[in-house]
């Protein structure tokens, strides 16, 4: 009788906590989970998941996208988090053209296909206009991850954004990580750093309404005028110098929340 009344009491106390308590330490959780491997979580302190996913209001009860996830680094952290939901989706190049993202989306679907350790992660897909076929006016919450630069590579950033918008609900989040361009570079982006000014300007025409920035993702000591831009720091170092740009560590980054119209 005793045990009973104490394990009544240890559920009591477990249920009248907050929810967002209980969220909370899931998505800690989900971080520290060892599976990562040390390569990835070696690389929190630059990328902040915690506040910077707790800063979107990522929530179990969601339906989450993260766009073009790369080889998963936020796709491990969020399968695990979103785990037993049913509700996380990531969107993909249908038919990747060039050589670096037909692997890197290979050795992702490698990784998460049939991966128990994670949790499900099901797929969309882009076609090579940036559209895609399925799930407008579906999605609560929708991430990108350092990708405005490729699509304005490619000329196709407003094609991107404008998708988002058609999948997002009205009032849903939209949250944009990118390598951030000094304010007095006369380029709006420039070997991988965008302007935020004129990045935000792009994502509002989209039929979007920016919301608020954090600084979670800042970096003060990336001064930015590196020969090989972004990728002359980690984790590429790409003009060598590896001590050097370790000591500088990964870009400067703007973390930007927007609702859909």
């Amino acid at each position: 009788m005793k045990y009973k009344f104490l394990n009544s009491l240890v559920l009591l106390f477990f249920f009248s906590l907050p929810f967002s308590s209980l969220s909370e330490d899931s998505l800690k959780i989900a971080i520290d989970n060892p599976l990562r491997g040390n390569e990835n979580i070696n690389r929190d302190k630059y990328r902040n998941p915690y506040d910077t996913l707790s800063f979107f209001e990522i929530s179990k009860e969601k339906k989450v996208l993260e766009v073009i996830p790369g080889t998963g680094w936020y796709t491990e952290i969020i399968s695990k988090y979103m785990k037993g939901s049913q509700n996380f989706y990531v969107l993909m190049y249908d038919k990747p053209k060039i050589d670096i993202l037909k692997k890197i989306q290979k050795k992702f679907l490698n990784k998460f296909d049939n991966n128990e350790s994670f949790g499900s992660v099901k797929k969309i897909y882009f076609n090579e206009n940036l559209n895609i076929d399925n799930k407008n006016d579906y999605f609560d919450l929708v991430l990108t991850f350092r990708n405005s630069h490729n699509w304005l590579q490619m000329k196709k950033a407003e094609k991107a954004y404008n998708s988002f918008s058609k999948l997002l609900k009205k009032g849903g989040i939209l949250g944009v990580v990118q390598h951030r361009a000094s304010i007095n570079n006369k380029k709006n982006f420039d070997k991988g750093y965008v302007k935020e000014s004129f990045l935000i300007k792009l994502i509002e025409n989209q039929g979007f309404k920016f919301v608020e920035k954090s600084e979670i993702n800042a970096n003060p000591r990336d001064i930015k005028n590196y020969k090989k831009g972004v990728w002359s720091l980690p984790p590429r170092f790409s003009d060598g110098k590896k001590t050097h740009y370790l000591n500088i560590g990964e870009s400067d980054r703007m973390t930007l929340k927007f609702i859909k119209l």
